[in-house]
This record gives structure tokens, sequence and C-alpha cells, in this order.
């Protein structure tokens, strides 16, 4: 934190100031008390000493003298705000591979109710879009602020809906950067700030090559995070017969590297979560200097309705 008048904060010797001189006139109160001997006729005068409470009032009056001579002195801070036209595209496989019961219920339905807490969790002025891939990749939400068309969206991902079986993953980014690019009439030209999140299981097996999908995102500055969401012990079972799936993450860390993004693996429902949450700490914002000084002021106002309120209930006298 920095001040733009800081010359300002001398005041705060004077606030200083208030407070000693306050200590040293109840010592003087107190040395008098003392020396007034006859006891019984002193709690006949004051029968109710507020011991304690009567510097509550002092304390917070003082407090907010501190604060408002800090709110004073103009302080500024980073703050992390949202970027204007700030756009997520989240991606999600729905290949048959997605359907193994290592995370439960099943890899898919773990995979669509975190996507949901991630985009609930985005500030609303977010754009957020949807794809699902398999062999190939389909745009089901194009960037929008409605959560309820985003929430829709995530219920309509199923397996097989994305075309015939496979890992397109280079197809998913491909068709993000689509959507990013087609926000509006100045996204073409300039894109707006973006990311993309692929969540999968799997390697590509389907599709262009990911390193140019990658190659792709980065010129368009627009970073890929990733997350490989199973384990190792996944199957699926098809034709009377068992099949593993284990997690394979090599392809998405190398798009995540490769584009600036950032690499997770999750193997539980909980796991996906926390990953998302990270993630969602992060896309969208910008951190800028701004006056905070409101944060201040207005604690020292309240302060000073605290005093005000202790002072009248407490010391007020009723005729």
């Amino acid at each position: 934190m920095s001040f733009e008048s800081p010359v300002r904060l001398w005041l705060l010797v004077g606030v200083a100031a208030i407070a000693v001189l306050y200590l040293v006139l109840q010592r003087r109160r107190s040395r008098y008390a003392v020396r007034f001997t006859n006891l019984r006729l002193l709690d006949r005068v004051a029968p109710k000493r507020p011991g304690w409470r009567r510097h509550v009032a002092a304390t917070l009056f003082l407090s907010m003298l501190a604060l408002l001579v800090v709110g004073f002195a103009r302080p500024s801070d980073e703050v992390r705000v949202p970027r204007e036209r700030a756009t997520v595209i989240v991606a999600v496989d729905v290949s048959l591979s997605m359907m193994a019961t290592d995370v439960a219920p099943d890899r898919l339905t773990s995979a669509k109710s975190a996507a949901r807490d991630f985009v609930q969790g985005l500030p609303e002025e977010f754009n957020v879009g949807l794809v699902g891939f398999a062999g190939n990749a389909s745009v089901f939400v194009a960037p929008v602020t409605d959560r309820e068309a985003m929430y829709n969206g995530i219920e309509r991902l199923e397996e097989g809906s994305a075309g015939e079986q496979g890992t397109a993953i280079g197809e998913a980014i491909y068709a993000a950067l689509g959507s990013i690019q087609s926000l509006d009439a100045e996204a073409a030209e300039e894109t707006p700030p973006a990311r993309v999140v692929v969540l999968s299981d799997g390697a590509n097996t389907a599709g262009r090559d990911p390193d140019e999908a990658s190659a792709a995102a980065t010129a368009a500055g627009v970073p890929v995070d990733t997350i490989a969401f199973g384990t190792e012990s996944g199957a699926i079972e098809g034709a009377g017969r068992r099949m593993s799936v284990p997690v394979d993450g090599e392809t998405l860390d190398a798009v995540a590297r490769q584009t600036g993004g950032t690499y997770h693996q999750a193997g539980s429902s909980d796991e996906l979560r926390a990953v998302y949450e990270d993630i969602g700490s992060s896309v969208g914002y910008t951190t800028e200097r701004q006056d905070v000084s409101a944060r201040f002021i207005g604690i020292g106002l309240v302060l000073a309705l605290g005093a005000a309120a202790a002072s009248m209930f407490w010391f007020s006298r009723i005729p």
C-alpha cells in the first residue's frame, strides 16, 4: 500500500497526543478519587462508577480519528478487477472413456458438476462458452453472460454428443478460439482477454494436431489451462469385456506449457473442484492500482457511530 499524500499522515501525531492527554487526565482523576477520604460520601455522590465502559467511547473516537487521517492521506493499493470483455471457454471431453467409474458416479457426470460450479463462481460480467469434444468438437454454447444458457449447455453434454469416438484435443482448442473470435465485432480484429480450460482423460487420437492448435492459441494470446481427469485404474464395460482407460495427461501438459497456461491433475471430484477454483481465481482479471481511502473512511464512520452510541446509552442523564 502507498499514499498519494503521505505528508498528511503527520496528523497522526496529533491523534497520538490526544491519546496521551486522555491517559494523563485519567491518571489524575484516579489520584483525586484516592484523596477523597470520605468513601461513604463518595459512594453517595457517584454510586455507579462506569469502570471499563468509560474508556470504550474514547477508544472508538481515537480509532475513528486515526482511520480518517489515513483515508485523508489518500491510500492506494493494487486491486484485482475483472477485465472488460473477459471470456472463458470451457471444453469438456465427452468421449466413451469419460464413462469410466473410477470417479463416482463416472468421469463425465463429475466433470459436468464441477464445470457448473466453476461457471457459477465466475464474475457475472464474464462471457462464458462451452465446447464438447470427442472425435470432433462442437460449440454447445457461444460465449454469453447468461449463466442459465451455460447450465443448460452443460446438462446437454453426453457421451457421443460430439460426433464419432476419439479424443480431438486440437479440434477442441480450435473450436474454442473460433468462439472467442466471434464474440463481437471487435473480436475478429483484436482478441478479447480470454482463456480456454480443457478437461480430458486421454491423449489426442483424432482431428488436427494439438501442437498446431497450441501455436494458434499462442498467436492469439489465449492461454489454455488443461486438466487431466481420472485415475490409472479407470475402466469401461463394453461388448461383454472390460477395457482399461487410464488417464493420460502428457498431451494436455504439453498444450499448457506451449500456450502459457497451467496443467493440473485431478483424480476425484473434490480434486477437480479444487483445480477449477484455482483456475477461476486467475482467469479474466487484471491488477490495477486504485484509491482505497473509502475503506478507511467507511470503517472510521462506523467507529464514530459506535462511540456516539456508547456515550448515549451509558453516560446520558435522563431527568
